[in-house]
């Protein structure tokens, strides 16, 4: 158990977010869409422009220009594999997104596997991780989903009973981008260990907010979309070891068979890698010390301390209002009682969904946004979840999270129209 002080001293200046200057009716906008994606810096920004300024050029020419960028989008692999702690930048692809990577995944996997074979997913995952497997099934192989408490945990019992000899491969999310729940990775890596299976970990959710390490969760493959950690639209793919090299993914017979590029069709969006470079910079510059990801799990200790004292102020405020209702595990749980003053860092999000009594989370979120507070309704593509909570037919929930750059005094003025809802 991982244990983190109660504490904050992490205060970015807004200027250095050049949306955060946006204003509704006199007031600044507030930014609690970072779940479906973040804000962007003036460095991300700066980093992609300046790519087309200097050394827009296809890949592995001849000359200067060709030079740089290819050199440029080494340098992002190696930034990725610091920031979710690959041993080598060649474990890391991209694509245009997690859930076109995911696809391509389950094709390529697909071929590995024969009829009777069976694929584990969660009703708690978010549709990218769930939709690709279960298209697997006209091949034969059958998916089996694991149980959702209410509570917003997943049913460990259940998941135990279903990984068996046929069990090829776990595909479960690391954080819940509808509850903030975390999931107990590591207890499902020894069992996945014991059965010979693949481990695929969706971190789209748990990326912004967590330190990651791949090697040490034990996972085959891992996913994250750098547009939920302040970089822009593109998707993350790491592959444990040569693991790639062994899938007979969709390619063409020009692309280079090798890892990470056996993966990667056509020419990449080159510019949005070196974006998503540049935000792991950002990340890198909230830490201290001497290599880059020594700085990136410092930085997270600081966001971790930052995000979770606003959203459990937020969590416990919408609590004390009459006909609101909070989802997912209590912040309670998350605090040692050993130790009050720490959180456990694996055991939630910062992210904070929630209902009111008499209204649909799409009116809740409209009247929220006529007021410069933005949030997100709906069920945020983790779809079979809400259904399993009962709420597909009163629109979902109404989703809060929490970023770098969210402040304080942005909870108050949320909690202060949540209070004032229904007048």
């Amino acid at each position: 158990m991982t244990t983190i002080a109660k504490t904050s001293d992490l205060r970015i200046e807004r200027g250095h977010f050049p949306a955060l200057s946006r204003q509704l009716d006199g007031r600044p906008l507030v930014f609690f869409d970072g779940p479906a994606g973040t804000q962007v810096p003036s460095r991300v920004i700066e980093a992609i422009s300046g790519y087309y300024r200097q050394c827009n050029a296809n890949a592995r020419g001849r000359f200067p220009t060709s030079r740089e960028s290819d050199e440029k989008v080494a340098e992002a692999r190696r930034a990725l594999a610091d920031l979710l702690g690959a041993s080598h930048p060649d474990q890391i692809s991209f694509g245009a997104n997690m859930t076109s990577l995911t696809f391509m995944l389950s094709r390529a996997i697909g071929r590995e596997l024969s009829r009777g074979d069976e694929i584990l997913i969660t009703q708690l995952d978010h549709e990218a991780n769930r939709g690709p497997w279960l298209g697997l099934r006209s091949r034969g192989v059958k998916v089996r989903e694991v149980r959702m408490r209410l509570d917003g945990t997943l049913d460990y019992d259940d998941f135990a009973s279903k990984i068996g000899e046929r069990t090829r491969l776990v595909a479960m999310g690391h954080a819940s981008n509808l509850l903030g729940t975390v999931n107990h990775i590591q207890k499902v890596r020894d069992w996945t260990r014991q059965v010979g299976a693949w481990l695929l970990i969706d971190a789209v959710h748990s990326a912004p907010h967590l330190s990651l390490d791949a090697a040490e969760l034990g996972c085959d493959f891992l996913l994250c979309s750098a547009y939920k950690f302040y970089g822009p639209h593109l998707g993350v793919l790491y592959c444990r070891g040569r693991l790639l090299e062994q899938l007979q993914t969709d390619r063409l017979r020009t692309q280079d068979p090798r890892a990470p590029h056996r993966i990667e069709t056509g020419t990449l969006n080159h510019a949005a890698i070196v974006g998503a470079s540049a935000a792991v910079e950002c990340l890198a510059s909230l830490g201290q010390g001497h290599a880059r990801r020594e700085r990136l799990i410092a930085a997270f200790q600081r966001i971790f301390g930052h995000e979770w004292l606003l959203a459990e102020k937020l969590y416990r405020g919408l609590q004390q209002i009459a006909g609101i209702q909070t989802f997912g595990p209590d912040f309670e749980k998350s605090c040692p009682k050993d130790k009050p003053d720490k959180w456990i860092v694996t055991d939630r999000a910062p992210t904070v969904s929630f209902t009111v009594e008499g209204m649909t989370a799409r009116q809740v979120a409209e009247k929220l946004g006529r007021q410069g507070i933005q949030v997100w309704d709906g069920d945020f593509y983790a779809a079979r979840a809400v259904e399993v909570l009962g709420l597909a037919e009163r629109g979902g929930l109404v989703r809060a999270g929490m970023a770098i750059y969210n402040q304080p005094e942005e909870v108050d003025r949320l909690l202060e129209a949540s209070r004032r809802m229904k007048l």
